[in-house]
C-alpha cells in the first residue's frame, strides 16, 4: 500500500510540473498575487487576468497546443477525459494552484480551446474599505453592519465576478470582529474562497465523487451545532434546505446568488426551492431572508464594482410579492439611489 501512496504521489508531482511547465512563469505567478480574481483564455490565445481595484489587463499568450495539453492533463485529474464527444472539462483545481475553480471547453463548442479560472479570495477587504473606494455608501455600511448584529440573513446576489464572494468576505470579517466561542459558524461551499477569521469556526466542502453536495451538507451541518450558517453559493434544490436551517433558529446567515436586482434574486431563490419538488415557498423566503445586497460591475467606477441596491424583506401585504411598504432603509437608499 505504501508503494502505491508512493507511486500516486509521483504521478500527482508529475502532472503538476507539466501543468507548471505548460503555464509558464508569467501565468504561474498570478496563482501568488493576491489581488488576482480571475485567469481568462480567449480563443485568440490572449491570456487575460483580473485583478481587484485594477481591472483586466493582458498577461500573456499561449498557442492552442498547450491549451490542448494543458486541458488534458486538467482531465486526467479530474478523473475524466477531454475530446469532441466530451468538450468540457470543469472542476476545482490541484492544490498546488489554490484549488481554484477551472472551467474549459475546446472544439467543437469553441473556436479555439479556451478556460477561465476562478481564484479563491487570498485577501479580505474590509466594509470600511468598501466606503473608502465609493463601492458603499456609510449609509449602506451602517446598514450592512446593523443586520449583522441584529442577525439578519442576508443574501448577496450579482452577475457572475461581479464581486459577491468578496463582498462576503468583507461581511464575514465584520462578525469575526464580533464574535466569541459562543457563537459558532459554518461555512459550506464547493472551493475554498469564504475567509473567516472568527474564533468558533468550521468549514465544510462539497465532494461531488461521493456525491455530497450542498444538500447533504446543509443536513450535515444542523447537527453540528450551527449559530450562523454561511453558503458560497445557492444553487438548485439545496436553496430549499439553505432556508429551512435559517429559519429553524439559525439566523444570521450569509449566502450568494445569481441575479439582476434583488426582487429577481428572490425570483430565483424560489425558483431553486421548487426544483426540490416544492411548491412557490414566498412565505418561507419571507420570513428567512432579512436583507438582499445587489452588487455589479461598472467599468465606469474606480473600483470596476459597486452595491447598487439593498432590500430589506418584511412580511406583511403589499404591491411587491417580497416586502411592505418604504422602510428606513427604503428612505435611505433613496437619498444614495
Amino acid at each position: 500500500m505504501a508503494d502505491m501512496d508512493k507511486a500516486q504521489q509521483e504521478r500527482h508531482d508529475r502532472l503538476i510540473e507539466q501543468m507548471r511547465r505548460i503555464l509558464g512563469s508569467e501565468i504561474c505567478a498570478v496563482f501568488e498575487d493576491p489581488a488576482a480574481v480571475e485567469i481568462m483564455l480567449n480563443d485568440d490565445g490572449r491570456v487575460l487576468v483580473e485583478r481587484h481595484g485594477a481591472g483586466i489587463t493582458e498577461l500573456t499568450t499561449l498557442p492552442t497546443s498547450k491549451t490542448l495539453n494543458f486541458l488534458g492533463l486538467m482531465a486526467d485529474f479530474r478523473g475524466t477525459t477531454v475530446s469532441r464527444e466530451k468538450p468540457i472539462v470543469e472542476g476545482a483545481m490541484p492544490d498546488e494552484f489554490l484549488r481554484a475553480r477551472f472551467a474549459g471547453a475546446i472544439p467543437p463548442l469553441m473556436p479555439q480551446p479556451t478556460f477561465a479560472i476562478r481564484l479563491p479570495a487570498r485577501k479580505v477587504f474590509t466594509l470600511d474599505q468598501y466606503v473608502a473606494k465609493g463601492i458603499i455608501t456609510p449609509a449602506q455600511h451602517a446598514d450592512i453592519i446593523q443586520a449583522v448584529v441584529d442577525h439578519k440573513n442576508i443574501l448577496v446576489s450579482g452577475s457572475t465576478s461581479s464581486g459577491k464572494t468578496t463582498l462576503v468576505n468583507a461581511i464575514l470579517h465584520t462578525i469575526s470582529e464580533r464574535s466569541g466561542l459562543n457563537e459558532r459558524l459554518i461555512l459550506i461551499q464547493d472551493t475554498s474562497e469564504l475567509q473567516c477569521s472568527a474564533p468558533n469556526t468550521t468549514s465544510m466542502l462539497t465532494y461531488e465523487d461521493a456525491g455530497v453536495d450542498y444538500t447533504k451538507l446543509l443536513k450535515l451541518t444542523l447537527r453540528y451545532r450551527p449559530d450562523r450558517i454561511i453558503v458560497g453559493e445557492v444553487r438548485d434544490g439545496a436553496a430549499l434546505a439553505l432556508l429551512k436551517a435559517w429559519n429553524t433558529g439559525h439566523p444570521g446567515g450569509l449566502a450568494t446568488l445569481h441575479a439582476n436586482n434583488p426582487q429577481a434574486a428572490l425570483m430565483r431563490l424560489d425558483q431553486l426551492c421548487q426544483e426540490a419538488g416544492v411548491p412557490p415557498q414566498k412565505e418561507l423566503i419571507r420570513e428567512a431572508v432579512g436583507l438582499v445586497i445587489q452588487i455589479q460591475r461598472d467599468v465606469n467606477h474606480p473600483a470596476g464594482r459597486r452595491i447598487t441596491a439593498m432590500e430589506e424583506i418584511r412580511d406583511g401585504a403589499d404591491p411587491s410579492p417580497w416586502r411592505r411598504p418604504p422602510t428606513r432603509l427604503a428612505k435611505i437608499r433613496a437619498r444614495y439611489s
